[in-house]
């Protein structure tokens, strides 16, 4: 099977579409679930908007990546979820959006518990310490908001040149998506 890496800071995981699972599994998730949470949440960051996703899973271990430097993500919004194995070590550590140079000042700092999802702005920075001891693998879910991205690029801060591309191209879309009513998805 082809088997391409899941961004391009993580060298262990897997897409989920190519096992073929955004279809059953990730687009029912974050139309049904997600979306209406989202617009409730982050109204201000496309959260009424979310039309498409990239969802990996990644792996952290000894020998293998241990840890993630401070990055933002390719998304409006972020959802990473610890899935299991037994660990130490490796906490979550959060600063402003990455627009503020000084962010990373006094970062937030959260355990990653198994079962336990994070939910937060794509443009947040953000990083994993080392990880202790143990296995850690976290599915993450970049949610997308064509509405957002296709007026500011989240990666490069400028109006995007579209091109033609296969699947959801990034989130990015050449047609404006139809307004969404939070209230009547809840």
């Amino acid at each position: 099977m082809p088997k391409g890496r899941p961004n391009t800071m993580n060298n262990y995981g897997v897409l989920l579409h190519e096992l073929g699972l955004d279809e059953p599994l990730v687009t029912p998730l974050r139309e049904r679930f997600l979306q209406p949470l989202m617009a409730l949440l982050y109204p201000d960051c496309g959260g009424g908007w979310l039309d498409s996703h990239s969802a990996f899973v990644v792996k952290y271990a000894p020998g293998q990546d241990r840890e993630l430097g401070c990055h933002y993500d390719n998304a409006e919004l972020t959802l990473n979820v610890a899935l299991g194995k037994a660990f130490t070590g490796g906490a979550l550590y959060f600063g402003d959006l990455f627009q503020a140079p000084s962010a990373l000042a006094r970062p937030l700092e959260v355990e990653h518990v198994v079962g336990r999802g994070i939910l937060h702005q794509g443009g947040q920075l953000h990083g994993a310490r080392p990880l202790g001891t143990g296995e850690r693998w976290n599915l993450v879910v970049w949610l997308r908001a064509s509405a957002v991205r296709n007026r500011l690029c989240p990666m490069c801060c400028r109006k995007p040149e579209l091109v033609d591309d296969d699947g959801f191209g990034d989130g990015f879309t050449r047609e404006e998506p139809t307004t969404v009513d939070a209230c009547a998805l809840t």
